[in-house]
């Protein structure tokens, strides 16, 4: 066989392979995804592309990407976990009566010009959802724009089978790349400024 054949064949079966394992790490590992809105925002703004990890599991204040039953893929905060009692009282989230802090809204709370809480009080027997606690296998999550945000307290718990993966870097545009830490913090990984 020709030599340039054997390097033609070799090319073809690196670049298949290659193809291949990019399918199966985004199959199964990793997915790129775009944020569309501002309902994460300042977390998050329109327009930004984030990898998530589909092998994690979801925690409190983790950012997770998930799919409405009306098939479309949504951004939201990680709130309340299964058997969990939620609520805010004077805009402070209480779970199971424990207040917790969220640092990710102060420049909103900062930014509020009318005197009026970012987080309307309300229990969870308030919302849609109608239950006192997150049921078993579900998720309450909230958008970091309470304000504008269409989020739990609108459409109910989301099915953990629901969730597509954890937000764990936003790598566009370039000026905001940094990792998603599972605490409500980013670290700037590169400022290009």
């Amino acid at each position: 066989m020709p030599k340039s054949r054997i390097n033609i064949l070799h090319f073809i079966l690196v670049l298949v392979i290659a193809i291949a394992v990019a399918l199966i790490v985004r199959v199964y590992f990793i997915e790129p995804t775009l944020v569309r809105g501002a309902s994460m925002s300042p977390t998050l703004h329109d327009q930004d592309r984030l990898l998530i990890s589909k092998k994690s599991e979801p925690e409190r204040f983790d950012v997770v990407v998930f799919h409405t039953s009306d098939n479309h893929s949504l951004v939201k905060r990680v709130i309340g976990l299964p058997g969990e009692k939620v609520e805010y009282k004077d805009d402070t989230l209480y779970i199971d009566g424990e207040p917790y802090e969220e640092p990710y809204l102060e420049s909103n709370k900062d930014a509020i010009t009318d005197n009026g809480p970012l987080t309307n009080t309300f229990q969870l027997e308030d919302t849609e959802l109608g239950n006192t606690t997150v049921p078993e296998g579900q998720l309450f999550v909230m958008g970091d724009n309470r304000r504008l945000s269409k989020d739990s307290r609108q459409i109910g718990t989301i099915p953990l089978e629901d969730v597509v993966g954890v937000s764990k870097l936003i790598f566009f545009p370039f000026d905001d790349f940094q990792w998603m830490n599972g605490d409500g913090y980013q670290s700037k990984v590169a400022n290009t400024h």
